[in-house]
């Protein structure tokens, strides 16, 4: 898969009441050799217990295939770890674990969840699965193995049972929306938005869970989605360069950037506009009491302020509250750009704002470039983007 990133992402919301979610979705990359796994895994139940085993499953996959394990052995490793119930004799929670090389090979088990999904040309696929048994303290149990070559434009779609469950007993949906029209819907969904990412596909699937279950969940619902793809490429400019010199360079930077283009603080978008001749215009359409208003310029997809918007933009994605939050603000508009990217690029102004040295500043506020490398983190390391950062 040569040229090719693989764009991972998930929704998910809890059954009504239910603090804690009973399904957890975790993904991870080698920064070896670039193998990265993927793990959905369905807590019995609901709640906090549910959520707990299906964390310790997720973790277990990801770790077992970290220190180079076997899909096959991974599998047995969890199996032996899970207790059971003790009522319903099943281990206490279910699994699908995909483990992808960099070329593409990639091996998947699946262990009592709704089989994936494999799209390719906006067609669905039938691949070929091979049970396996495992032995585990509670006997032997039956686990599905499969095997597919990855290639750009493929992707793979795995969802929990609250999905095909959702809106049982419904007059429309009396036995639930069930996998096979589920299935259908997300053929269809895909083939009337071919590059839909796997950001909004996934909250697409679980928006219309929700709905059959009149939006009153009953059950936990989570999708998640891997798209093998073209990357698309954004780059963040902040801050003035450390010489006024190098302020075309910069300019010229952001004028042959193939791809999207964010620019973050007011100083920095003053030298864009001087240089590339191109007005800047305060938009007052969404105000938001905790952030300065955004702006607009051509060619440019998102102006912003500067330190207290990527202040803000760290905190949401440390948090993980940008996938629940319904503000519409500088931060969010930068993050919904971040997460529809795949090779994000800061490129990142060393000169001193003396604004910010100012002792009435909140001492959390850091200064630029380590907001930046918070930001950067996170890419990386949960969202698994590819992200360089650079200094002028």
């Amino acid at each position: 898969m040569h040229n090719c990133f693989l764009d991972i992402d998930y929704a998910r919301i809890n059954k009504k009441s239910q603090r804690a979610g009973g399904d957890v979705f975790l993904s991870r990359k080698s920064d070896t050799d670039g193998r990265v796994v993927s793990v959905l895994s369905d807590g019995l139940g609901s709640g906090i217990k549910a959520n707990v085993l299906a964390t310790l499953t997720t973790t277990l996959a990801a770790g077992c295939i970290a220190g180079s394990l076997s899909i096959e052995r991974t599998a047995e490793v969890i199996m032996r770890s899970l207790p059971e119930c003790s009522e319903r004799k099943i281990s206490y929670a279910t699994f699908t674990i995909i483990d992808i090389e960099y070329d593409g090979s990639t091996r998947i088990i699946e262990y009592d969840n709704p089989g994936y999904l494999l799209l390719r040309d906006g067609k669905l696929l039938t691949p070929e699965k091979k049970m396996i048994t495992v032995n585990s303290p509670n006997g032997r149990n039956s686990l599905y193995f499969s095997f597919i070559k990855l290639q750009s434009g493929d992707r793979i779609v795995m969802y929990s049972d609250g999905v095909p469950q959702s809106g049982i007993g419904n007059r429309e949906l009396p036995l639930g929306w069930e996998t096979e029209r589920a299935n259908d819907w997300i053929v269809k969904k895909i083939a009337g938005q071919p590059d839909i990412s796997s950001r909004e596909l996934s909250k697409a699937v679980v928006n219309r869970a929700v709905r059959n279950d009149i939006y009153i969940p009953r059950d936990d619902i989570t999708c998640a989605v891997i798209f093998a793809r073209q990357p698309r490429k954004l780059m963040v400019v902040t801050g003035p360069p450390l010489d006024s010199a190098r302020d075309s360079e910069l300019a010229g930077m952001v004028k042959s950037f193939p791809g999207k283009m964010i620019v973050s603080g007011g100083t920095t978008a003053n030298i864009i506009s001087r240089e590339l001749g191109r007005k800047v215009r305060t938009d007052l359409s969404r105000l938001d009491e905790d952030l300065p208003p955004t702006a607009q310029m051509d060619g440019i997809d998102l102006v912003t302020e500067g330190i207290f918007t990527l202040a803000r933009t760290a905190e949401l994605l440390e948090s993980g509250e940008y996938r629940s939050m319904r503000r519409q603000n500088g931060a969010s508009q930068i993050i919904d750009l971040l997460l529809d990217s795949d090779e994000i690029n800061f490129v990142v102004g060393t000169r001193i704002n003396n604004a910010h040295q100012d002792p009435n500043v909140p001492v959390g506020l850091e200064i630029r470039r380590n907001i930046v490398n918070r930001i950067g983190k996170c890419l990386s390391d949960k969202l698994l983007k590819e992200v360089n950062i650079s200094y002028i």
